[in-house]
């Protein structure tokens, strides 16, 4: 296999998971910087103050501020983690360390697809109801980082050969 062929696929693995990592890395800065934006989204979602308001479905909410402030800086600090799992993991793949880099990618994506997946898209949206929601609906968004991490978690997954090269 020519070199620049049995390199593609390492060097693919490593500029989309340093993507992702560079996507939860700003999110993480953006969530601690300018903390009271996505404060409000997560209260508001957790409170299902603009749902439907559906007598059969708001006992769900939850409107005590110190349990969703709570809940916000869990998400911050999984965000957090997440991003520099996948920061450690685009420098295993730059230095070719793929066992490594594959290993600690694939933690740091699953993390962002659970919290996306599991966290926004199932407890938020299904849950809280956060599909009911005009303003306070982060469920497209939510969902284009759930499918990016798992295309790249695809990617990562992808067969090597025994010197790091595409089979």
């Amino acid at each position: 296999m020519a070199p620049t062929t049995s390199r593609a696929l390492p060097l693919a693995a490593t500029l989309l998971t340093g993507t992702v990592a560079l996507y939860m890395a700003l999110v993480a800065f953006g969530n601690i910087t300018d903390f009271g934006t996505n404060q409000q989204f997560v209260r508001h979602v957790l409170a299902m103050d603009t749902t439907f308001r559906d007598e059969d479905l708001m006992w769900r909410a939850i409107t005590t501020g110190w349990v969703q402030d709570t809940a916000y800086v869990a998400i911050i600090v999984w965000e957090t983690v997440a991003a520099l799992l996948l920061v450690y993991a685009t420098w295993l793949w730059a230095r070719r360390h793929h066992a490594r880099a594959r290993r600690l990618s694939t933690y740091g994506l699953v993390m962002v697809m659970l919290l996306f997946g599991a966290g926004f898209v199932a407890i938020g949206g299904e849950w809280f109801a956060m599909w009911q929601s005009e303003d306070w609906n982060g469920l497209d968004s939510a969902t284009r980082v759930f499918l990016l991490s798992g295309v790249v978690l695809l990617v990562d997954h992808l067969p090597l050969r025994q010197d790091g090269s595409a089979t």
